[in-house]
């Protein structure tokens, strides 16, 4: 028979535990699952070629970068979709406050207001992003992609880089 005093410090460790890892989940880092096909080839490289996603890329999302909006030119970032907020879509950051981006297929040529950034897939053909439905507010972002962590054999760092032409400044 097990013990109320045994039960009760089991309780007390699992929700300390508990609490500790939602608090590190909201605010410091947390692990997202990246499906689809618009990031490729830096996530999901293989459902281009093979149209499976049994082996989805897993990527580590650190939250620190939201206290004062430390972002950067070429950063991946996960930020809630404009049109639902509930929808979490991962981009690479193109331009910045202040920037002029050129519009593809276009000659117009657009400055990204303040507070905001102009996002894009590294997968153009098959990308929902700015193109679409233009800058995105800085507060929509929800974390910046650092590293690969799943599957074993894709780990590793994630290399801020920027599309060839485009951004003008």
């Amino acid at each position: 028979m097990v013990s109320p005093r045994f039960l009760w410090n089991v309780c007390k460790s699992s929700f300390t535990f508990g609490l500790v890892g939602l608090t590190i989940s909201d605010r410091i880092a947390s692990v997202v699952h990246v499906r689809g096909f618009s990031m490729s080839p830096t996530f999901n490289p293989h459902i281009i070629n093979s149209m499976e996603s049994f082996s989805d890329d897993h990527v580590l999302v650190e939250k620190c970068c939201l206290a004062d909006y430390k972002f950067s030119h070429g950063d991946v970032v996960v930020f809630s979709s404009p049109s639902n907020y509930k929808e979490k879509n991962l981009k690479r950051i193109i331009a910045m406050s202040g920037d002029w981006i050129n519009r593809p297929h276009s000659y117009d040529m657009v400055k990204i207001p303040e507070g905001h950034c102009w996002v894009e897939g590294d997968n153009p053909t098959n990308s929902m992003d700015s193109r679409s439905f233009g800058p995105i507010p800085l507060g929509l972002i929800r974390g910046r992609v650092t590293h690969i962590v799943w599957p074993p054999q894709r780990i590793g760092k994630i290399d801020r880089k920027l599309p060839q032409g485009g951004l003008v400044f």
